[in-house]
């Protein structure tokens, strides 16, 4: 038997999915994992403790920083909820603000982005820096004891990890690079610092945020919704997890055939820092609750899921590349792009008709397996973040996969 906490290092990440691949049930020791009540999918009382305690205090990828080319450069980020301008100051810093002038609360920006000096509200003409001070109102004379230094903008955490950009409402919040833990060191050999952003787009689904949130997390259903498409080169029966604290995990899958390449990227500049496990394999990050990245030698896709209420999701699609030339892209990207996409909308056709099905009475929970322990661990956390007894009982999760969590 494998050790749970020994074997998921990655030195052994080849052992364990020979061992997964061989294995006849789950490993000696692994907890029966209770259902997960279907009321975390449709209660507007847990709902909203998921909100304000979870999705409003989490790091939360924003953008790239190929969206911010040159100094006072800025965009408008709304998947969060509410509107978040993300600038490059003239020192080149990148900072993010709530879009709220401090004087009655009209937004500084309405376009979806572009390049100033400064933020002047269209409102009354208060002006403000790109670092957020305020420095000019209209008649000044008719205030009394107005405070500029009380009235900056309202900045949000905001940090980078390599070029991705990610920010937290949360100002107490955990510097990103320790949150992550000990994926963070697994992250640096995809030289995320110098990739460059290939393509962005984003889908509307009329389900709720978990629904495919869950899909992504494993690869259980590879065999129902991916026949004609991954199910023919991806082996489901030999994928290995690695749970992190935090809610945070890593999923990899290997080829049917160990010497199998994508024909669609041969060719394609890739990483040279990328090491032989995620360069053969289907490894697949996730930082908790919503970035889901499956790292290949030639690009990077990363997915992002926000609830756009109880009931509609958006998902954010983008790609990253090394070498990547915007102006000449390489002449693979177009049907590389094209057949991504009709893998994603195989996941994504479906959640309407589950969202129908998991509000009827016949839905009362998940029976989870060992293949579908990172739903589970997902779960926990969520639970965690909220507060164990804030939970309301019926939703409740029993917190059981504690020692199958990697600490370093």
């Amino acid at each position: 038997m494998l050790d749970q906490v020994t074997d998921q290092r990655p030195e052994n990440d080849f052992v364990r999915m020979e061992y997964e691949r061989e294995r006849k049930g789950p490993p000696e020791g692994f907890p029966r994992l209770p259902d997960i009540p279907g009321s975390r999918y449709t209660d507007e009382e847990f709902l909203a403790l998921e909100k304000e305690m979870m999705w409003d205090k989490a790091w939360l990828y924003a953008g790239h920083v190929d969206q911010l080319p040159e100094k006072g450069s800025w965009f408008l980020w709304r998947n969060s909820g509410v509107p978040i301008i993300v600038v490059r100051t003239l020192q080149g810093e990148i900072k993010a603000y709530y879009n709220t002038c401090q004087h009655r609360g009209a937004p500084l920006v309405t376009e979806d982005k572009g390049t100033d000096r400064g933020f002047v509200c269209g409102y009354h003409g208060w002006s403000y820096t790109l670092d957020g001070k305020l420095t000019a109102v209209r008649d000044k004379r008719d205030f009394v004891d107005l405070d500029f230094s009380c009235r900056s903008l309202v900045q949000v955490r905001c940090e980078l990890l390599g070029s991705l950009i990610f920010v937290n409402k949360d100002i107490d919040a955990q510097p990103l690079i320790e949150h992550i833990g000990p994926m963070a060191a697994q992250l640096e050999q995809f030289d995320l610092e110098n990739l460059r952003l290939v393509d962005s787009r984003e889908y509307e689904v009329d389900c709720n945020v978990k629904i495919l949130l869950d899909a992504f997390l494993e690869v259980y259903h590879l065999k129902s919704i991916h026949v004609s498409t991954v199910d023919r080169f991806l082996d489901h029966r030999a994928m290995i997890v690695t749970l992190w604290p935090q809610g945070h995990s890593r999923m990899a899958t290997p080829n049917r055939r160990p010497d199998w390449v994508d024909p669609g990227t041969v060719g394609m500049p890739e990483i040279e820092t990328i090491t032989e496990f995620p360069a053969k394999n289907n490894v697949s990050y996730q930082i908790y609750p919503n970035f889901v990245m499956p790292p290949a030698p030639t690009g990077i896709p990363i997915l992002q899921f926000w609830p756009l209420g109880h009931k509609r999701t958006r998902v954010v699609s983008s790609w990253l590349a090394p070498h990547h030339d915007p102006e000449n892209p390489h002449p693979l990207w177009p049907t590389r792009l094209s057949n991504w996409e009709r893998i994603l909308y195989e996941d994504l056709q479906y959640a309407p008709q589950i969202q129908e099905s998991l509000e009827s009475p016949g839905f009362k929970g998940m029976p989870l397996n060992y293949q579908e322990r990172r739903l589970y661990h997902w779960h926990e956390e969520l639970d965690r973040r909220i507060g164990l007894n804030r939970v309301p009982e019926h939703a409740r999760v029993e917190q059981v996969l504690k020692d199958w969590v990697q600490t370093d």
